[in-house]
């Protein structure tokens, strides 16, 4: 039983991730294919829209796996297929939105939440340690207080 389990934790630590690429994609030039790989990679399926195109079976990320190998034979580099699959999807095809003006909200939003939490938490630590200070009474406060009650056995506050 021992043997078996050893065997089983071997087997699946060799275990590679799968992809989704068919074999009828693949090009025939190593290079060119581990470029096409590394390009899926950083693709998002437009369908799944939380896998890259490398990782889904969906119809539309074959697709753009084809174009992506398809531009890589034409001679594009990286960066025009890049171009080129934006202009066309738009910048959500990127698993990683480029940093610009329009994505700021998207890339700083996360720490000025952080910051902001943490600004009220420190806020709210501050006031709790604060003892609650009492102040005498005026007094005005004191004639006035007393006039309400109606007694003048009332002691200085």
């Amino acid at each position: 039983m021992r043997q078996l389990c050893v065997v089983l934790c071997f087997v699946f630590a060799l275990a590679t991730p799968s992809f989704a690429v068919q074999p009828d994609e693949i090009l025939p030039d190593p290079k060119q294919e581990q470029r096409a790989r590394a390009l899926s990679a950083e693709l998002r399926c437009l369908v799944c829209q939380n896998q890259s195109i490398d990782d889904s079976d969906a119809q539309l990320a074959r697709d753009l796996r084809l174009i992506v190998r398809e531009r890589i034979k034409a001679g594009d580099s990286d960066s025009q297929i890049i171009t080129f699959l934006v202009d066309r999807y738009g910048e959500f095809v990127l698993l990683k939105p480029r940093f610009g003006w329009h994505t700021l909200i998207l890339w700083a939003g996360p720490f000025a939440i952080l910051l902001i939490g943490g600004f009220v938490i420190w806020r709210q630590a501050q006031r709790k340690a604060l003892p609650a200070v009492e102040k005498p009474l005026s007094p005005e406060e004191q004639a006035a207080l007393q006039r309400a009650l109606g007694s003048d056995n009332i002691t200085k506050m």
